[in-house]
């Protein structure tokens, strides 16, 4: 998938611009932050094309940078270049239309499970009922993990997409941290590690494996389920 910039704009700025001493010594910046959001989401997103984004937030930074706000310019670049690679996913439709179908059909499969045992269903009620066997819907749940979730800087006066697609899609609005806060703490302890190990922490699917004592497919599987958990936990947000 090639998200919605244009190459020959970027390299054509670039070329016109020149390549800085600032942007020179910034420029692994951009890869080193392509590298790690590109390990969060579907392979059919480009490396190249998440670079490309970086680099024009690199040109943002070096044009708008204000040193008299105390932030180092490696600090506020990073910041543009992540947010620029956000924005291009966002205006892009990468995720995909399975992954949302199916994201919204296992979110109502807890809802339902859930209600009808007045607790945090199971894998397994979840499975029941979707009319799956507990390894179909593992395999389903597996599946949704690449509904990642952005951290709430990211997402901080860009273009809010579909909660379909992001879980998170209204970050910016008033009150929907603390609402977050509060359905993550109400997940199950596993779940609730995962996320913390994943978002807060940085650790790989393979290092949380360690910690739980599980496979790298199973923290996909709890990684998939908490994102549809958390679709439900903040319905009112859609509304």
């Amino acid at each position: 998938m090639t998200v919605g910039v244009d190459p020959a704009a970027t390299y054509a700025r670039v070329a016109r611009d020149g390549v800085d001493d600032t942007l020179e010594v910034h420029l692994p910046l951009v890869k080193q932050i392509a590298l790690r959001l590109a390990a969060k989401l579907p392979a059919s997103v480009e490396l190249d094309d998440l670079m490309q984004a970086g680099l024009l937030g690199l040109l943002q930074a070096r044009d708008q940078y204000d040193p008299g706000r105390g932030a180092s310019f490696a600090t506020y670049a990073g910041i543009r270049i992540k947010g620029a690679m956000l924005d291009e996913l966002r205006s892009s439709d990468w995720l995909p239309r399975s992954v949302q179908s199916n994201l919204k059909r296992v979110a109502d499969a807890v809802n339902a499970a859930s209600l009808r045992h007045g607790r945090a269903a199971t894998d397994a009620e979840i499975a029941a009922e979707l009319s799956l066997s507990l390894a179909e819907y593992q395999s389903l749940a597996g599946e949704l993990a690449c509904a990642r979730m952005v951290q709430l800087e990211e997402q901080e006066g860009a273009q809010q997409p579909q909660l379909d697609a992001d879980p998170l899609a209204h970050l910016s609005e008033a009150g929907f941290r603390e609402s977050l806060q509060e359905a993550v703490r109400g997940l199950p302890d596993k779940e609730q590690l995962m996320m913390s190990l994943y978002y807060g922490d940085g650790l790989n699917l393979k290092e949380i494996g360690m910690v739980l004592g599980v496979s790298e497919s199973r923290v996909s599987q709890l990684h998939g389920q908490a994102v549809a958990r958390l679709r439900v936990a903040l319905q009112a947000w859609r509304e």
